[in-house]
């Protein structure tokens, strides 16, 4: 995208990239540090015009719109060099998404004291690509499948999708302890809220937005169980908060978590949250098609599995 000049008109026109978004929402994005009180003015009062007319805020962007934008003073944009190019494994790519096995320890974007995730990182790789964007979140510490649109209209339809449940997500969870239940609906109302040092957290809490995980146990040990969790509701930590709630804090949660028990997990081998975002199952947000996708245990958490088979008796479950 052409920067924007701070002395003179700049004209754009627009691409694919854009085709859909509503005219404010474009400008707030390109015009990084202009407040949005100033961007709804130069809209209302016609100084931003597309082939050559006046356009109400919310009039979305065809491709191949003419955009006259008048001098703005932007923020200064961050060096590129501060965030370093790295190729993530691909899961699945096409002309509209990618789904990449993210690794743990890794943010999805930048933020909140971290300097760049794996937006960025992705970006940085593929200077020659027009779009890309996040389509959905994982925790820092959870590894798996994360999707990223390359297309705008992709992304709009995805994001429908996981909204209305239409995208099947199913997680794998160690927990502490004996998990009982072959196949468990959990629906517990979620509410966040921060602590005094103003970190993010949530509970459950009768005041909170609805939240409902099905729970399958995978395997038991004498002391851990193996859970795969799918999600009807997306909220921010569901399945780490479920889990904790009903006592069965997962294997490696430094928030949530048995924080004694972690200390000894980490002697023994286990330097992570033991969660992975392990299957997704979607229609395709252009074809229609339908794309099913799965990311195996990482090393690390399929090693500490076979330490359990070691050191403990399986009482439930197969070989996996």
């Amino acid at each position: 995208m052409k920067d924007l000049s701070k002395d003179s008109v700049t004209w754009l026109e627009v691409g694919e990239e854009a085709e859909g978004q509503r005219i404010d929402n474009f400008l707030l994005r390109i015009a990084k540090g202009v407040p949005k009180s100033h961007i709804y003015r130069i809209v209302h009062s016609g100084e931003v015009r597309v082939n050559k007319g006046r356009v109400p805020a919310e009039y979305r962007l065809k491709i191949g719109d003419r955009l006259r934008v008048p001098p703005m003073r932007t923020a200064e944009r961050p060096s590129q060099a501060a965030v370093p190019a790295r190729d993530f494994e691909i899961a699945y790519e096409d002309e509209a998404l990618i789904v990449i096995d993210k690794p743990a320890g890794v943010a999805v974007h930048g933020g909140s004291g971290v300097s760049f995730g794996v937006i960025e990182q992705l970006r940085r790789a593929r200077p020659q690509a027009k779009f890309l964007e996040l389509a959905h979140r994982l925790d820092r510490d959870t590894s798996g499948l994360l999707v990223v649109a390359k297309k705008r209209a992709a992304l709009t339809r995805l994001h429908d999708m996981f909204r209305d449940g239409a995208i099947a997500k199913r997680y794998l969870a160690l927990v502490k302890g004996r998990w009982r239940n072959e196949l468990q609906h959990v629906r517990l109302p979620l509410l966040k809220y921060l602590t005094a040092e103003g970190e993010r957290r949530v509970s459950v809490n009768p005041e909170g937005k609805a939240a409902h995980s099905i729970m399958r146990l995978v395997a038991r040990w004498e002391n851990f169980s193996l859970v795969e969790v799918e999600l009807k509701t997306g909220r921010t930590h569901q399945i780490r908060v479920h889990l904790a709630h009903l006592g069965f804090p997962i294997a490696g949660d430094d928030k949530y978590g048995d924080f004694s028990l972690n200390k000894t997990l980490q002697k023994t081998g286990l330097g992570r949250m033991f969660l992975h975002a392990a299957k997704l199952a979607l229609p395709h947000p252009l074809s229609g098609a339908p794309v099913e996708l799965a990311a195996p245990l990482p090393d690390e958490l399929r090693s500490f599995t076979e330490k359990l088979d070691k050191n403990e008796t399986r009482t439930y479950g197969q070989t996996f």
